[in-house]
């Protein structure tokens, strides 16, 4: 038997379109026998036809012929357009987005496997008849729809935590901003001495500085990144989920991480007072040997 790729029940779902169509096309066809039986039996009654007779008669037969067949058409589009609501009706209530290929509807190899699939299925006389032709629209099962919304409440609460660690870092980025004045000042008041002690606390200070700048832009760049592919992931279908799930969860171990190293900031201005204390010795010292006026 002629198969078409699809689980059992999609296949008889597919059976039973095509035993609608079929029955649509049928009396269609009829319909259009009628018109020539109509023809036949009203205007052929004469033994004899001129030209403009038999001209008139196929007008008349092409009109008639013409608006059987263009209502038909009509019809099975607009049936079509039924059916692909159905089925994208059906998706979105699973969170998912559909995609077709028009370009597969006038593939010859496909057209004749539905073909040789409609003569397998409705030719055998041993074909048991499908006694549901009309079924229910499908619900999502509770057990996917549940899942599906614990995922959800999953990312919300991932969505709250990268804000609370966005704010967390915001204000380490001010506490930095004020170590960094603090240091400034500094290098302005004591710019005018030379000792080399000194110089070389202020240029270790600059390059603590420098690090953890670097450091808290890595970590800023590092959250946008993580946070821009949780937004991306969501939209995705329900494998991709788990796996975005499994990502933030990841990029949320390493933001905590890295946030836990803030407390450099605070070891900072303790080295900055002890240097301003030692700075204070150090004028002290200098002022025991400056000579006296």
């Amino acid at each position: 038997m002629a198969e078409l790729g699809l689980n059992e029940h999609h296949q008889n779902e597919v059976i039973n379109y095509m035993r609608f169509a079929r029955s649509k096309r049928g009396l269609r066809l009829k319909t259009v026998d009628s018109c020539f039986q109509d023809l036949k039996e009203s205007r052929l009654v004469d033994e004899t036809f001129t030209i403009d007779e038999v001209s008139e008669v196929l007008s008349g037969l092409q009109a008639v012929v013409h608006s059987e067949v263009e209502s038909e058409l009509i019809n099975t589009a607009y049936t079509n357009v039924l059916l692909l609501r159905q089925l994208f009706s059906q998706a979105e209530k699973w969170y998912l987005k559909l995609q077709t290929d028009i370009s597969e509807l006038e593939n010859r190899e496909l057209l004749e496997q539905v073909a040789e699939f409609e003569k397998a299925e409705f030719t055998s006389s041993t074909k048991k008849p499908i006694i549901d032709i009309i079924k229910p629209k499908l619900a999502p099962l509770n057990e996917g729809g549940t899942e599906i919304l614990r995922l959800r409440e999953e990312n919300e609460k991932l969505k709250s935590r990268l804000k609370t660690i966005e704010m967390q870092a915001m204000n380490a980025l001010d506490e930095k901003s004020e170590l960094e004045r603090a240091l400034h000042d500094l290098q302005l008041d004591q710019g005018d001495q030379k000792d080399i002690i000194k110089a070389q606390d202020l240029c270790e200070l600059e390059n603590t500085v420098a690090a953890l700048k670097s450091e808290f832009q890595k970590t800023l760049s590092d959250k946008t990144e993580n946070q821009k592919c949780l937004e991306e992931s969501l939209a995705t279908a329900k494998h991709d989920l788990l796996r975005v799930q499994e990502q933030l969860s990841m990029a949320e171990k390493e933001l905590e991480k890295k946030f836990q190293q803030t407390a450099a900031y605070r070891n900072m201005k303790e080295i900055l007072t002890k240097k301003n204390d030692q700075i204070k010795d150090l004028r002290k010292k200098l002022a025991k040997y400056e000579p006296e006026d």
